[in-house]
């Protein structure tokens, strides 16, 4: 079974074709960071116009790639939400255009579906059930996937998700959007240990996550070094930063793996593809006689073979539309 992959959900258009899903026939990502950079975050207005310009020759790459036609595919795939719903339009118009067209029948995919599945994508894959971090721009929560197409919600994020916490402080510091990856480089220079930034556990077996109150700690320290004229450690900052959102990261993924009797635990989403992260979540999985599963970060990143691959289980279960009238939404279905 071939199927050709859509994804617009927010600043990245990416387009992706998948055979029988394990082989990755080709897979093309045209991101806009330059574009919202000089905003210091994604313009959703901007977003759906680059879309509209880019969906036609990014889908029309993937194929090439992949060195098949329309005409041979057996199924589409697209993000359905949760995202910004101008640029999920794009997306899904365009795949209806083509079902309607060619006959083809298509999915509609829950975003955070496709991010909970991509680790089917590397060579180490998990079984079912197991326990998933999704930690993203947008999102950080924590899943039971009892299987390809059934997810259990245990904890989310309340306020600001990881994703956006390390774009705000990395605003507050003058660093470059997006700002994961310059906090990330920074970090790696500086002392984890340097400040003690806050941790936010909330309740005693809660599974949730907040990280505006840390977002906050940091402003107002630098905010004060600025008053008094004080130099500012940023390499010492990210460090202490980072390091304080990892912790709470990874110790409710591994209490929500504990508590579940679950010895698996896959970590997915962009923030997925931070270093600092990813070593710590393997050492603590380590200590706890815990199974890591991390897909390679060209994956963790919104990209259109998860989407792809979670569409390709979807069409399996029986779950598939040409219908012109299904529309996008911009909140996750799974809460």
């Amino acid at each position: 079974m071939i199927i050709l992959g859509i994804e617009s959900s927010c600043d990245e258009t990416a387009a992706a074709v998948l055979k029988n899903g394990r082989e990755l026939m080709g897979n093309v990502i045209n991101t806009q960071i330059a574009i919202h950079s000089k905003y210091g975050g994604v313009v959703p207005e901007l977003a759906s116009r680059k879309h509209l310009e880019n969906i036609y020759p990014v889908v029309n790459e993937a194929l090439s790639q992949a060195g098949i036609t329309l005409d041979m595919l057996d199924g589409l795939a697209v993000t359905q939400g949760p995202g910004l719903v101008g640029s999920l339009l794009i997306g899904l118009s365009f795949t209806k255009a083509i079902s309607l067209v060619k006959g083809i029948p298509y999915v509609g995919v829950d975003h955070m579906a496709g991010h909970l599945l991509s680790i089917f994508l590397a060579e180490k894959k998990p079984e079912f059930p197991f326990i998933a971090l999704v930690a993203s721009g947008g999102h950080s929560s924590i899943f039971l996937a009892h299987s390809a197409t059934s997810f259990k919600l245990l904890g989310r994020t309340r306020d600001d998700a990881a994703g956006e916490a390390f774009d705000k402080v990395a605003k507050l510091l003058g660093l470059p959007y997006p700002g994961g990856p310059e906090i990330s480089k920074l970090a790696a220079e500086g002392n984890r240990e340097a400040i003690a930034f806050p941790r936010s556990w909330l309740e005693k077996e809660s599974l949730d996550f907040s990280f505006s109150g840390i977002k906050t700690s940091v402003a107002n320290y630098v905010n004060q070094r600025r008053q008094n004229n004080k130099k500012l450690a940023v390499a010492d900052i990210c460090s202490s930063f980072q390091e304080a959102v990892v912790d709470v990261l990874v110790e409710k993924a591994v209490k929500a793996a504990k508590k579940s009797g679950i010895k698996e635990i896959v970590l997915a989403g962009g923030v997925a593809a931070n270093p600092r992260l990813r070593e710590h979540l393997r050492n603590r999985g380590a200590d706890e006689n815990l199974q890591i599963f991390i897909p390679e970060p060209e994956f963790c990143t919104d990209n259109a073979a998860m989407i792809a691959l979670a569409g390709n289980y979807l069409f399996q279960a029986g779950r598939q539309t040409s219908a012109l009238d299904t529309d996008v939404y911009s909140r996750s279905l799974f809460w």
